[in-house]
């Protein structure tokens, strides 16, 4: 009985311990910046609104992977790759139909977008669904865009 209640006792003390240095890690890795955000970023950003994206020719492979990658966790849900209409609307010909700020400030400024922008308002009507923050970077954006313009036939 002893060995059980000591085997109880050392199984709760390690979970402790496991939780405490889980938490202390997570806490660390929210107060220290990602590789990505810690590189200089490729938009110019004046308080929350992306004013200017420069795009890459040819297309950045690295970044067409991260922002695959990214589609998959973040996007897929609720956008095709095609035209179909999932529960947003699908991404062919999206970086010919809007500019790359347009679609970085959609990305990472949903309420601001929503709130002042007539077309991103049209896109709300027809989807009857508000897109969600996903909480993405201005260089997670600006990956998900590379991703797109593969997407959409650039090379």
């Amino acid at each position: 009985m002893l060995r059980k209640t000591v085997f109880i006792f050392g199984i709760a003390a390690i979970s402790v311990v496991a939780c405490t240095t889980r938490q202390e890690a997570e806490q660390a890795a929210k107060q220290s910046p990602s590789p990505v955000e810690a590189a200089a970023p490729q938009e110019e950003v004046h308080g929350t609104k992306v004013e200017k994206v420069e795009l890459s020719n040819p297309l950045n492979a690295e970044w067409v992977a991260k922002g695959k990658e990214i589609y998959k966790i973040k996007c897929q849900a609720c956008h095709k790759l095609t035209d179909a209409k999932l529960v947003g609307p699908g991404w062919a010909g999206v970086t010919a139909r809007r500019t790359p700020e347009w679609i970085i400030n959609m990305i990472i400024n949903v309420d601001m977008m929503l709130e002042s922008d007539p077309e991103a308002q049209k896109m709300l009507e027809q989807c009857l669904v508000r897109m969600p923050n996903q909480s993405l970077t201005p260089d997670d954006a600006r990956h998900v865009i590379e991703f797109m313009r593969e997407n959409d036939g650039e090379e």
